[in-house]
């Protein structure tokens, strides 16, 4: 199964993911990224080759 990992300490909280794929990347309140249930494959590599920082990587 395939899974997102957030290095926390490279995330700047730009939102790009979020745009990418809100289904699945969220900020909440305090700026830190949630991660739900993948849903969309192809946003999600999108989202994860748009971060600016490079703080996602997916993983099986």
């Amino acid at each position: 199964m395939t899974r997102v990992v957030v290095d926390r300490e490279v995330c700047m909280g730009a939102g790009v993911c979020e745009m990418e794929a809100p289904e699945v990347f969220e900020l909440d309140a305090d700026g830190v990224l949630q991660v739900h249930e993948i849903t969309d494959l192809t946003a999600v590599e999108t989202a994860v080759r748009a971060c600016p920082t490079g703080a996602l990587q997916l993983v099986d």
